[in-house]
């Protein structure tokens, strides 16, 4: 069992910048691939950022590249979202996953889910 707390929301303005963070406790950190998912209110949870179990690949919904840094640090077993030049339309919950296999942005093969953390991106 793993359980994801997610950490860093709150309200920010357009153009500005929040970091994200998911803690992971339970089994080894390492061997579980990372998401970033999120959904606005009357929308459907949608794929945001991914990173594999090593860190090597990583993968971003096109709505967020360069824009949005996913990173890990498995000694420190944390996972972080890096949200730069923040959109009106990146108002959303957001949620931290955990996938034995890396698949991306298929938020079905997740496993295990946080809470959310609430990101609110006013004009």
């Amino acid at each position: 069992q793993v359980k994801l707390v997610e950490s860093g929301g709150g309200l920010v303005q357009a153009g500005g910048s929040l970091r994200l963070s998911c803690a992971p406790s339970g089994r080894p950190f390492s061997r579980y691939a990372m998401g970033w998912f999120r959904q606005a209110p009357g929308k459907e949870r949608e794929f945001v950022a991914a990173i594999s179990r090593s860190g090597w690949l990583t993968d971003y919904a096109d709505s967020v590249k360069g824009r949005f840094t996913i990173s890990r640090d498995n000694t420190k077993n944390t996972v972080n979202l890096q949200m730069n030049s923040l959109k009106r339309e990146d108002t959303a919950v957001y949620y931290c996953a955990a996938d034995r296999e890396y698949s991306g942005g298929n938020y079905k093969s997740y496993e295990y889910w946080g809470q959310g953390t609430q990101v609110t991106v006013s004009s």
